[in-house]
């Protein structure tokens, strides 16, 4: 027998004895467990795409909410209700994106799956919170946010679902805003209620910018409390923070000692000038 023909018959005995291994393992209990972990995990990476996919349309709708409250700057008072319930209407689709990601989370560990849809969430926040400031001049409460968070899932006794099934009952869902959550989508309010002050400006509401210096002082003041004991992210998103405070303040103090120099249609160019000044002493691209 040369080489080559040993090579060959030490091949074909390995297949065949690992062949032999297949068959008589396939009963041993260590492969069912760990068939029974490789469903465990594909079921589990599965949920965590769909969360992944429900966050981003939530991200995306809650976007378009706030572009389109950016348009009561530019309106007459009376004009801005059909607004507001526009975008109410468009916060309610959001709010049934969510009860889906409580549907997935129903009998789950929700800090399992948090980074899959905790982006999404952030931008719910900032969204609704920046409405109710719109409406009331106030910052929105996490109980508030947690109280619309509650949805009435029926289930039919036909599992196809049809329209001619019976209902069987219904469930109550509940989705819980966690408070850094609600912490990191209120950091982010300040920069969308810093353009606000920008646009207000621009169309000669001299009260607004003063109205919103005041109330990004509170919010500072709040996430300095907070220090280095809140998440990581906190601390990350406090500096941004704190340049929108400081333009909105730059804004505030033009206004006050050049207010009367420079006519009202020019002041939104005056102050985008000096935002971007301050950007690029800041290092901001």
């Amino acid at each position: 027998m040369n080489k080559r023909e040993g090579e060959g018959w030490s091949r074909r005995n390995a297949e065949a004895a690992q062949e032999r291994d297949v068959h008589a393992n396939s009963a041993s209990p260590v492969i069912a467990a760990f068939k029974v972990f490789q469903q465990e995990l594909d079921t589990r990476h599965d949920k965590h795409e769909r969360l992944v996919k429900i966050s981003r349309d939530v991200t995306i709708e809650s976007k378009r909410a706030i572009f389109l409250l950016h348009r009561v700057t530019s309106v007459p008072d009376a004009e801005r209700p059909p607004i507001l319930n526009e975008a109410e209407g468009k916060l309610e689709g959001v709010r049934q994106k969510i009860g889906q990601i409580a549907e997935e989370l129903r009998g789950e560990d929700i800090f399992q799956f948090h980074r899959a849809f905790t982006a999404g969430i952030q931008e719910y926040v900032e969204a609704v919170s920046f409405l109710h400031y719109i409406r009331h001049r106030g910052l929105i409460s996490l109980e508030e946010i947690n109280a619309k968070l509650v949805f009435m899932k029926a289930e039919s006794a036909d599992p196809k679902g049809s329209a001619e099934a019976a209902p069987l009952g219904a469930h109550v869902l509940t989705f819980q805003v966690t408070p850094a959550d609600y912490l990191l989508g209120v950091a982010d309010l300040t920069g969308e209620l810093m353009r606000l002050c920008i646009g207000s400006v621009g169309n000669g509401d001299i009260d607004t910018p003063f109205q919103l210096s005041q109330f990004l002082r509170q919010i500072h003041d709040g996430f300095s409390y907070i220090g280095n004991t809140g998440p990581y992210e906190v601390s990350k998103k406090l500096h941004t923070l704190r340049q929108s405070l400081g333009k909105v303040e730059d804004a505030c103090y033009a206004l006050r000692v050049r207010g009367s120099e420079i006519p009202k249609h020019m002041l939104a160019d005056v102050f985008c000038s000096r935002t971007a000044h301050l950007d690029t002493e800041e290092g901001v691209v």
